[in-house]
């Protein structure tokens, strides 16, 4: 059997390095290592430059960009299309990785790979464009309490937070909504966001105006067409917008409010708000941006698997619970 070369360790090309500094030659550098004369002989020779001659920290950076040729994406271009197809439409790495082993029984490339396939790229082209790949790529996060929130004096009937079943803060349970409007910077434009708790489903409504009304209407046309099991409760932050709830108390669904500058207690919308913010940036002009686009923006958000969802895409998560309430005839909520 012949023997079995293991790789050199970035300290042991530190060694070489100091040791052929001192005057060692590749025979004696071999007997000091531990290593063969050979091995000694073909690291220098791959990893020398003609004007520092051989650098331990070039010595790693070459052998990593050798492996890296090898990678699997690398290997593969079928593998790679559908990778970059699904980083394409919105999915994190670790989504792609997991639901590509969910669907084919077996783990098919780890998330760590694509990540380092894509940085890769992105260092050795210096080609940015790569970063669209990346799950933030397109965004920078938001500062947080930028929004304005109204005092809580102003809103009629306001229920805490507080009051709330505890139960709704365990996501185990379908039918808790939160509401909350995705602004951009052009005056005036809005969209009404609708996000449920347990199955992530999120849905948006572009306003024609901001006022408290037509939005609590336009939540009243979405909710009561939901089976009742699935229409429980609704919270809000403080925003006016807000002010007419109890036009949704009056067929049985629940309103809460946040406390005042806190939006990590309805964290699931916030999130939601976050992700789609790659698709819709603040600088977006509405006008811009056609219903059609717009439901295209809804159906890749929903159809990317998640990892809190075992990897199932939130729709699955809602038609499911419309199935286990007996409601395989309800329509799914509509765009607009």
């Amino acid at each position: 059997m012949g023997k079995h070369y293991s790789q050199l360790s970035l300290e042991e090309r530190y060694r070489i390095s100091y040791l052929q500094r001192e005057g060692y030659t590749l025979q004696k550098i071999a007997s000091v290592m531990a290593r063969s004369t050979s091995t000694i002989s073909r690291e220098i020779r791959r990893n020398e430059t003609s004007t520092k001659g051989y650098d331990a920290s070039y010595a790693e950076q070459q052998t990593l960009g050798r492996r890296w040729h090898g990678s699997k994406l690398e290997r593969q271009p079928e593998l790679r299309a559908q990778v970059l197809d699904l980083l394409a439409m919105g999915w994190s790495p670790e989504q792609t990785a997991k639901r590509l082993t969910r669907e084919q029984g077996c783990r098919v490339i780890s998330y760590e790979s694509i990540y380092r396939f894509i940085y890769n790229q992105i260092k050795r082209t210096k080609d940015y464009s790569w970063r669209r790949y990346l799950p933030l790529g397109k965004t920078k996060r938001r500062p947080p309490f930028k929004k304005h929130y109204s005092s809580v004096l102003t809103i009629k009937d306001r229920v805490s937070i507080h009051k709330r079943d505890k139960k709704v803060a365990t996501r185990q349970q379908a039918g808790h909504w939160e509401a909350d409007l995705m602004l951009f910077s052009k005056y005036g434009q809005a969209i009404l966001v609708a996000h449920e708790r347990h199955s992530r489903l999120t849905l948006l409504y572009p306003l024609q105006t901001k006022e408290a009304k037509p939005i609590s209407s336009q939540l009243l046309s979405l909710l009561t067409s939901l089976p009742k099991p699935l229409a429980k409760t609704i919270t809000f932050d403080n925003g006016t917008e807000f002010a007419q709830h109890h036009l949704l108390n009056q067929y049985g669904i629940k309103t809460y409010f946040c406390d005042t500058h806190s939006p990590w207690q309805k964290g699931g919308i916030e999130n939601a708000i976050g992700r789609i913010r790659r698709f819709l940036p603040r600088k977006t002009n509405l006008n811009d941006i056609s219903s059609h686009e717009l439901f295209q923006i809804v159906a890749r958000y929903n159809l990317t698997p998640r990892k809190c969802l075992g990897y199932k895409t939130p729709l699955e998560t809602f038609k499911f619970s419309l199935l286990h309430f007996k409601c395989e005839s309800t329509s799914l909520p509509t765009q607009g």
